[in-house]
């Protein structure tokens, strides 16, 4: 279902709790050293502040154990939110409480508030680390928490607005329950997860065809449910990283010292029978004797010596990459394709990227599916030559395999 976004809701003179992902990186002294997915939420703030709507935005910030902790503040992302909105923006060191309460009621039309890391308080996602009962149901303690934060947190906004597509696969408190709490007609999308439903949608419902996948990173396990969603839709998969070599280990090849899953190694024999012809692996590797920068590598066709580990694709897979490529229409990335951290293994990693941005300009459709391949496009200075680049990672390969989030389907339908 096609579902309302900030721009169906009128907004002037009413609180817009906006649900955003500004779980940002930080250096030693808490600066912000990539600041990309404040800036993707800036078209949704806008659009609130000129029409006159008040802004309250909250968000999680790394992983604190349910308590305040300065390490984990989300201060520094006020700073840099006022420079890029060019007007003040009001930090709260709390999200619920009386001193949150007080700064939302004494907000004026295009005022911004931010609010303190969600996270803070154990109700957030006391669904991810609550001991469960035998039942697998939460215990009424935990129960009470989650709903008594919710209220608290629903309390601020009379239209909820969800831009944090990194976290859509997490039915948190701020995500699910604050929602349901509002009023029939006041829960909608931010452009940036109508920008990403939109690309992810078109691409495995409607795509132009060929439509090639490249699924790289280290474990098989860790993709097992996107091949298999994948193998339906996509035209060929190209596998690369280091889950090349279970893939190998089950054609009876040998990896050397590659990382490889044994104990995945039946799964990964059963996905290249399913695969059949549109799976296809790499048929060379660039190793070495260990994962260093500067260490001395060689290019190696097919299996490895047991002294050496591959961590690299190779140039003959980088070609059989292009040939898949070339005529592609749709392409999809996740998961870098070797080593790209570490020097010299980025090259096979950035190649791709190259590949991506030649694609985009001769009129496919590319999409990079966020975490370490959203990094990598970053680091090769090719970030702004693709269709589309997802804020979320584990979103998005969740959303590839089920087809949608509870986190959206509970938000209202455009009419």
């Amino acid at each position: 279902m096609v579902k309302k976004t900030v721009s169906d809701v009128e907004v002037v003179g009413r609180r817009v709790l906006i649900r955003a992902d500004f779980n940002v990186p930080l250096d030693e002294r808490r600066n912000i050293t990539d600041d990309r997915r404040i800036r993707q939420c800036l078209p949704t703030i806008e659009r609130v502040i000129k029409r006159g709507g008040r802004v309250i935005l909250m968000s999680h910030l790394g992983r604190p154990k349910g308590a305040a902790d300065p390490e984990f503040s989300l201060k520094p992302v006020a700073g840099r939110l006022e420079q890029l909105l060019g007007g003040p923006v009001r930090f709260v060191d709390d999200c619920v409480g009386p001193a949150a309460d007080a700064v939302v009621a004494s907000m004026k039309d295009g005022d911004v508030t931010l609010l303190e890391n969600l996270r803070f308080h154990a109700g957030e996602n006391v669904i991810d680390k609550a001991q469960k009962n035998a039942d697998g149901k939460l215990t009424a303690e935990q129960d009470a928490a989650r709903a008594s934060f919710a209220e608290a947190l629903a309390s601020h906004g009379d239209i909820y607005v969800n831009n944090a597509f990194g976290t859509c696969h997490r039915t948190h408190v701020s995500m699910y329950d604050v929602p349901k709490l509002l009023r029939p007609g006041n829960r909608v999308l931010g452009f940036l997860v109508q920008r990403e439903l939109e690309f992810l949608g078109d691409a495995l419902e409607t795509p132009k065809r060929p439509f090639v996948a490249i699924l790289g990173g280290a474990k098989v396990s860790d993709k097992i449910g996107v091949i298999r969603s994948l193998l339906g839709v996509v035209d060929h998969i190209l596998i690369g990283g280091a889950m090349t070599f279970t893939f190998w280990a089950a054609k009876d090849m040998c990896v050397g010292k590659s990382l490889c899953e044994r104990d995945k190694i039946d799964l990964a024999r059963s996905l290249l029978e399913q695969g059949g012809r549109k799976l296809h692996l790499p048929v060379d590797s660039v190793a070495a004797n260990e994962l260093a920068a500067g260490v001395e590598t060689r290019i190696i066709d097919g299996e490895l010596p047991c002294e050496l580990m591959g961590l690299d694709v190779g140039p003959r897979t980088l070609d059989m990459y292009r040939s898949f490529l070339r005529g592609a229409k749709t392409i999809l990335w996740n998961g870098p394709v070797g080593a790209f951290e570490t020097s010299p293994f980025e090259k096979g990693t950035f190649a791709v990227a190259e590949m991506l941005a030649e694609a985009t300009s001769g009129g496919a459709v590319t999409i990079v599916g966020g975490g370490d391949s959203a990094a990598a496009i970053e680091r090769a200075g090719l970030s702004d030559k693709v269709s589309h680049i997802s804020t979320g990672g584990g979103a998005s390969l969740e959303y590839i395999q089920k087809r949608g989030f509870a986190t959206i389907d509970i938000l209202d339908d455009a009419n």
